[in-house]
C-alpha cells in the first residue's frame, strides 16, 4: 500500500526542476536508511512528498521556502510500531501535542482499551479525534475484545463482523495484537474468522506472543500474525527473530525490553525485521524523556548503531505495516522528516509532517484545535450499589484454617504472576489475612447488565495498607481493587463510580489520599499533558504512601493484574484465571 500523491505530474515536474518545490532543506547530513550512509545533501519537497534529494549539485535551489540545516542531521519522521494512546491517559489530539515535538510523525495505535469499554463506538471515537492532525495516527482494529472470551467480561465483544465494519474507517491499516494466542494456536473458530476477515480486507496482522517457542510459535505464525512486541527474554527474542517474526523492541513506562532483545539479535546479519515501539507510555514520561526518540536513544545506549536504530524506527516499521513510501528521505516518499544536531542524543530541532514544519525546539509550531465529543461526557462506570459484604470472602468453614490457591507476584518489577498454595485463617466464617505481604483483590464488572464481582487473595503486589483501585485495568478495564479490608475497598469503589473512573488511593483509616479522575471511558482525561502529568504524579505519590516504594512507576502496578493473556495466572471478574489452560482456579482447595 502507498500513500498517494496529490498530483503525480506536479511531483514529477518538481523532481525534474521544471517548477519550484515548496520547500528545500539544504546543507543537511541526510541519514540514508537504504545503504546506511550519512551524506551531505539538499532535499526538495512538493505537495508533502520528497521530490528530489541532491547529493552532488548544490548550486540551483528552486524552492519557495529554504531552510538551512547547517550541517545537522536529517532523518525520516519516527514511527511507533505499536502503541495504545489510551495508556498515555490523553485523548488523541492531546497525545499528538505531546509526541510531535519529540519527532514522532506516525503511530500505529491499537484502541482496544476503549474498545473494551465502548465497543465500536470507542474505536470510531479514537479514529475521529485523530483526524486532521499534524501527525499520522494509523488504526489497528482491536482483535481481542474481550482478551479471552469465557475468562472475563468486558463492555463489548468483537467478532469477524465488527472487523469487517471497522475496516472501512479511513486510517485503518491492520488487525491489532492478536493476544488470544491459544485461540490462534488451537485454530479456534472465533480467532480464525477474525483473522480471515482482516486478511480479506488486506490488513496486516499484528501479533502478541509472550514466551512462545517451538511448535507453539510455529503454529501461531502459521495462524497469521507476523509481529510481536511481547518479547522479554533474550532466548525468546532470538527464537522469534529466527522464525521470521518482526520484533517490535519495546520501551514502555512498564516494560524495558530493549537490553534483552538487542543482546539476542545484535550479532544477526540482517536487522530488517527489527522495529521499535512504546506500547504503553504515560504523559509524564513523554514530557520528561520523550517518545520514540527516547526509544531510539535507549537502543543506541545499549550498543546499537545509531543509523540502524533510526532505520528500525522508520523504514523497517513502514515495511512491517505495509506502507511502501513511508520511512525514508528519498524521492517519492512522504516528507515526514526530523532535523536534529546529534544522532546519539536524538533531540529534534525541527519536525516536519508532509513537508510542513510542525514543531521546533520542543514546541508545536502549528495549532491543534480543541474538539469535543458526546462520548467524553458519559460515565462509563456502571456498578451496582456496593456493600462491605461484596468485598469479604466467605470461607467453607466457620473457624480454623483452609488451604487456598492464591495469586503470587514473584518480582515487584514484573507483571508475571503464578498460582501458589497458602494456608489461611478463617474467623467467624470469613477469610482473614495476617501476612503483611498479602492483600485482598477484587475485580468488579463495571458494565451495564453485569454485576459480577470476584474476590481473591494476592501476595507480593507491593501495597502494605489501604486500598488501591483502578478502572485502568488491561484489557477489560473492569474496576480492580487491591485492599487490606473491605471498608477501604468500598470507599475506593464508590469514589471511582462517582468521578467516572480513573485511579484512587485510600489510606488505612478510610481517607482518600488522591483520585486521578479519568472520565473518558474510565481511561482518559481531556487535560493536556502538562496538567495530566502533574495529576498523575500526585497519584504516584499516593501509591508510594501505600507501600509501592520500590517501583520507578508505581501508577502502573495495578493495570495488568487482570490481563488474562500474560502468564501464568491473572484475575478477572470471574475469578483467578489459569492463562495457559484457559481455566478458572478455585480459591479454596
Amino acid at each position: 500500500m502507498k500513500i498517494q500523491a496529490k498530483d503525480r505530474k506536479t511531483l514529477l515536474k518538481a523532481a525534474l526542476g521544471e517548477i519550484n518545490s515548496d520547500l528545500a532543506i539544504i546543507n543537511a547530513n541526510v541519514v540514508n536508511v537504504f545503504n546506511g550512509e550519512v551524506s551531505k545533501a539538499n532535499v526538495f519537497v512538493k505537495d508533502g512528498f520528497i521530490a528530489h534529494v541532491e547529493y552532488d549539485d548544490f548550486a540551483d535551489i528552486k524552492a519557495d521556502e529554504v531552510i538551512d540545516a547547517q550541517g545537522q542531521y536529517l532523518i525520516p519522521g519516527l514511527i511507533d510500531a505499536h502503541v495504545h494512546i489510551e495508556s498515555s491517559m490523553m485523548v488523541p489530539r492531546n497525545f499528538a501535542k505531546a509526541v510531535i515535538p519529540h519527532g514522532t510523525t506516525t503511530v500505529v495505535t491499537d484502541p482496544h482499551e476503549i474498545g473494551n469499554v465502548w465497543g465500536k463506538e470507542g474505536v470510531i471515537y479514537m479514529h475521529n479525534d485523530g483526524d486532521n492532525l499534524p501527525m499520522r495516527q494509523l488504526i489497528d482494529i482491536p482483535s481481542c475484545v474481550p482478551a479471552v472470551p469465557g475468562m472475563e467480561n468486558a463492555g463489548a465483544e468483537f467478532f469477524a463482523e465488527e472487523i469487517e465494519e471497522l475496516s472501512s474507517l479511513e486510517r485503518v491499516i491492520g488487525l491489532a495484537e492478536v493476544m488470544d494466542f491459544l485461540g490462534v494456536i488451537n485454530g479456534e473458530d472465533r480467532m480464525m474468522d477474525i483473522i480471515a476477515a482482516a486478511e480479506k480486507k488486506g490488513l496486516y496482522i499484528q501479533g502478541h506472543a509472550p514466551f512462545l517457542s517451538g511448535r507453539a510459535l510455529s503454529a501461531y505464525l502459521c495462524g497469521g500474525p507476523r509481529t510481536c512486541h511481547e518479547s522479554r527474554e533474550t532466548t525468546e527474542a532470538y527464537l522469534k527473530h529466527r522464525s521470521g517474526m518482526y520484533i517490535d523492541m519495546r520501551d514502555s513506562s512498564m516494560c524495558k525490553n530493549v537490553p534483552a532483545i538487542w543482546a539476542a539479535i545484535k550479532n544477526s546479519r540482517y536487522l530488517d525485521q527489527l522495529c521499535l515501539c512504546t506500547d504503553d507510555r504515560e504523559s509524564e514520561d513523554i514530557l520528561k524523556i520523550g517518545h520514540m526518540n527516547d526509544v531510539v536513544r535507549v537502543a543506541i545506549k545499549n550498543g546499537m548503531n545509531p543509523v540502524d536504530a533510526i532505520r528500525s524506527c522508520t523504514y523497517n516499521t513502514a515495511r512491517e505495516i505495509g506502507l511502501k513510501n513511508l520511512g525514508a528521505v528519498a524521492p517519492g516518499y512522504v516528507a515526514d522528516m526530523v532535523i536534529l544536531p546529534d544522532l546519539n542524543e536524538m533531540k529534534p530541532h525541527m519536525v516536519f509532517f508532509e513537508g510542513q514544519k510542525v514543531a521546533e525546539d520542543g514546541k508545536m509550531t502549528v495549532r491543534i484545535e480543541d474538539r469535543s465529543f458526546d462520548l467524553e461526557t458519559r460515565n462509563s462506570v456502571s456498578v451496582k450499589d456496593l456493600t462491605i459484604e461484596d468485598f469479604r470472602i466467605k470461607a467453607p468453614i466457620e473457624n480454623g484454617e483452609v488451604e487456598c490457591n492464591i495469586m503470587d507476584f514473584g518480582d515487584i518489577n514484573s507483571s508475571n504472576t503464578v498460582c501458589s498454595a497458602a494456608t489461611l485463617k478463617v474467623k467467624d466464617g470469613y477469610l482473614v489475612l495476617d501476612d503483611p505481604d498479602m492483600m485482598y483483590v477484587a475485580v468488579v464488572n463495571r458494565y451495564p447488565g453485569n454485576d459480577n464481582i470476584a474476590v481473591h487473595v494476592v501476595r507480593g503486589f507491593g501495597t502494605k495498607k489501604g486500598a488501591l483501585a483502578s478502572t485502568v485495568s488491561h484489557d477489560s478495564h473492569n474496576l480492580t481493587i487491591v485492599y487490606d479490608k473491605p471498608e477501604n475497598a468500598l470507599v475506593a469503589a464508590n469514589e471511582l463510580k462517582k468521578v467516572g473512573g480513573g485511579m484512587c488511593a485510600v489510606d488505612e483509616d478510610g481517607t482518600i489520599i488522591h483520585t486521578l479522575a479519568l472520565p473518558v471511558g474510565g481511561l482518559l482525561s481531556t487535560k493536556v499533558a502538562e496538567e495530566l502529568a502533574e495529576d498523575a504524579n500526585q497519584m504516584k505519590q499516593a501509591n508510594r504512601a501505600l507501600g509501592l516504594t520500590d517501583l520507578e512507576n508505581p501508577i502502573l502496578r495495578i493495570v495488568t493484574l487482570a490481563l488474562p493473556v500474560i502468564p501464568d495466572v491473572k484475575m478477572s471478574d470471574l475469578g483467578l484465571v489459569d492463562v495457559n489452560k484457559k481455566e478458572l482456579i478455585p480459591l479454596f482447595k
